[in-house]
């Protein structure tokens, strides 16, 4: 049916706005950056700990051991990253678990086979990779509740604002924490590039938006901190010594993933604490990714330095997207 309200400009949103009010029409597209963002890097974030998981219990000759997903909090955000989970990542819905005070608002996660319920202990031993989706007034609650029953394994992932890492990693007393940092630069096209979509499964079908969201080279005014990049890649490694994974079978794997070769003891740890790995049977030392986060390291060296990498992860998340279906 022709709508024939779609070109009236007297029935936009800035119609009715006062001229001090269209002076904060661009936090619209910031908000529409985040929210595109943060979905989509959460997602890539997934697809990579999923993709190694699979290596690793071929490399162990394990049963399928598929990473349990938790969302904590199911508001806006914790939606929104339930629905970009489900549409565009390898996540099955019996692998996904949701944990929210109102259980019962969500129909349409549960029909499909997420488990949904308001057991915030229960999520917290059941995850491997647990979003942390509540608002600031609620962390600390929430901390104190699940801090106590986080495998040491357990990757959480933050959509938290205006709490610093180090804070919350004190509040949940863990060390495997990513929790992204985002920055805003002066420009005129940011709007163009994150409102072109109502909604968000439609905005990661747009390879425009996909583009304006890379990790390492994001653009229509967002940036991403990118020792971001260096938390996860620490990530896999963490899951591949968690697993009792040999440092040299760990290494084979990542530059497997990656299809490089440029992953070596020195990629990751300091040179003194490297040499003492001469046996290649031996694990690698855990890594805090609080730590990864809060100044740089071998990896982010790395990472800023080898075109090679940096275009196979480029590749690897615009493949993550293609195939999202409304």
């Amino acid at each position: 049916m022709l709508d024939l309200t779609a070109n009236l400009s007297s029935l936009g949103f800035e119609a009715g706005l006062g001229e001090d009010e269209k002076e904060l029409v661009f936090l619209r597209g910031r908000s529409a950056a985040l929210t595109v963002g943060g979905c989509a890097h959460a997602v890539f974030a997934y697809e990579l700990l999923s993709l190694l998981r699979k290596s690793v219990n071929a490399e162990n000759g394990a049963a399928k051991a598929h990473l349990r997903v938790g969302v904590l909090g199911a508001g806006l955000a914790g939606k929104q990253l339930a629905t970009a989970l489900l549409r565009a990542s390898s996540l099955r819905p019996h692998h996904f678990n949701i944990s929210t005070r109102r259980p019962e608002t969500l129909g349409e996660y549960s029909t499909v086979g997420v488990e949904c319920y308001f057991d915030n202990v229960r999520l917290a031993k059941w995850a491997d990779v647990l979003f942390l989706c509540v608002l600031p007034s609620q962390l600390a609650q929430v901390c104190a509740d699940v801090r106590r029953h986080l495998s040491s394994g357990c990757l959480v992932y933050s959509f938290t604002s205006a709490v610093p890492l180090n804070r919350l990693a004190v509040l949940l007393d863990h060390s495997s924490v990513i929790k992204p940092r985002y920055g805003f630069v002066a420009c005129s096209d940011v709007d163009r590039a994150w409102l072109l979509h109502g909604q968000l499964t439609s905005a990661l079908q747009d390879e425009e938006v996909i583009s304006a969201s890379l990790p390492l080279s994001m653009n229509g005014g967002l940036f991403l901190d990118q020792r971001w990049v260096s938390a996860v890649l620490y990530g896999l490694l963490n899951m591949c010594t968690a697993q009792k994974l040999a440092s040299g079978k760990t290494l084979r794997l990542l530059n497997g993933l990656f299809e490089t070769s440029a992953f070596t003891y020195h990629t990751f740890i300091n040179s003194p604490s490297a040499s003492d790995l001469d046996n290649p049977d031996d694990l690698f030392p855990w890594i805090s990714l609080v730590d990864a986060q809060a100044k740089d390291t071998p990896l982010t060296d790395l990472v800023s330095r080898d075109k090679g990498l940096r275009d196979c992860l480029s590749v690897m998340y615009y493949s993550v997207f293609p195939n999202l279906a409304e």
